[in-house]
């Protein structure tokens, strides 16, 4: 009998009839990233290849991990809803928006990292946002749904009150961070002021005919995720293995950026080719504000706004609506 088991198992093994083994998880994932001081953790991740080290920790075997730079936040959500990619990073208001777009169906993973957004101007007579007129031109990643972009109308609406809260979103246009400091700073285009973040907005205030008129710390009243890592839903929930690498890789990055900044400097500069001394960087990376961390922060300051402004359909009651489960035990804000 026992002579009998056996072969009655090794002829359902041949016939494919035994248990089935566990689904595999994708054999590839997808990011995109755009340009500044606040995607170093991604930058870390591709450059140390921290993805594939958690993916095979999992025991995921060997999984194929791609990257492309974006400069537009829009163009990025347009990648993930068309399926060219899994992974965005972006600001959160493109996150709400494709959240709102898609009913629920892309969701964010984590923060990442994120920095004060200082609006600076070559103009001498612009102090306040009450001083701009319509010969200056403010550029922004993307108008009106940006970061830059909404945290100027929310500004905006503080000091003008709610019928000013786009009072100023004539004079804003699309620009990405690095063509809009090369308008700024040449002096010649109609592009006079750059609600940026790191590093552009150091280049610029590199010029003694540059000043800050806004920066979003005061806005916000405290630190601000500028930097979220988001996907579809789907794709997280048919992959969670997967998904755990992905947020590790990003925990794996912040952790070298805090303990060790100098050498998170020094392999962002050798992977990005910017133009600073490590020590330049890591002074930004310190000052007031900045935090590299999954934590979410600020998010539902933009998520109210961009509802009372009517641009999202569907409001959500609090950030854990338009996050993956992963990090719901964080102090989100």
């Amino acid at each position: 009998m026992p002579f009998l088991r056996r072969a009655v198992g090794a002829l359902a093994v041949a016939l494919g009839l035994a248990a089935p083994a566990a689904k595999a998880e994708t054999g590839e994932v997808r990011f995109t990233r755009q340009p500044g001081l606040i995607y170093m953790p991604m930058v870390l991740a591709e450059q140390q290849r921290l993805v594939e080290k958690h993916v095979a920790a999992a025991g995921l075997g060997d999984v194929k991990v791609s990257w492309v730079t974006l400069t537009s936040g829009g163009a990025s959500v347009d990648a993930l809803i068309s399926g060219n990619v899994d992974f965005v990073t972006s600001g959160a208001t493109n996150l709400l928006l494709a959240w709102d777009r898609t009913r629920g169906e892309v969701k964010g993973l984590a923060a990442s990292a994120g920095a004060p957004m200082l609006l600076v101007t070559r103009n001498p007579a612009v102090k306040t946002l009450a001083d701009f007129s319509a010969k200056d031109r403010i550029a922004v990643p993307t108008v009106k749904v940006s970061a830059q972009a909404v945290m100027l109308q929310i500004a905006a609406e503080r000091q003008f009150g709610e019928a000013g809260r786009n009072k100023l979103d004539a004079i804003t246009i699309q620009l990405g961070h690095p063509d809009a400091v090369g308008a700024l700073l040449g002096g010649t285009s109609e592009v006079n002021s750059h609600f940026s973040l790191p590093p552009y907005q150091q280049i610029e205030l590199k010029d003694p005919k540059i000043h800050v008129v806004l920066n979003s710390y005061d806005v916000v009243g405290g630190p601000l995720s500028n930097a979220i890592v988001f996907g579809r839903g789907k794709f997280m929930e048919q992959n969670p293995k997967t998904t755990a690498a992905v947020l590790a890789a990003i925990d794996e990055a912040n952790a070298l950026i805090r303990d060790d900044p100098k050498k998170a400097a020094t392999l962002y500069l050798a992977a990005t080719k910017e133009k600073f001394e490590p020590d330049e960087l890591v002074a930004m990376m310190k000052q007031p504000g900045v935090v590299f961390s999954t934590t979410p922060y600020g998010t539902m300051l933009q998520a109210d706004h961009l509802s009372k402004a009517g641009v999202l359909k569907n409001r959500p009651k609090e950030w854990k609506e338009f996050f993956y489960k992963a990090v719901h035990g964080q102090p989100g804000t």
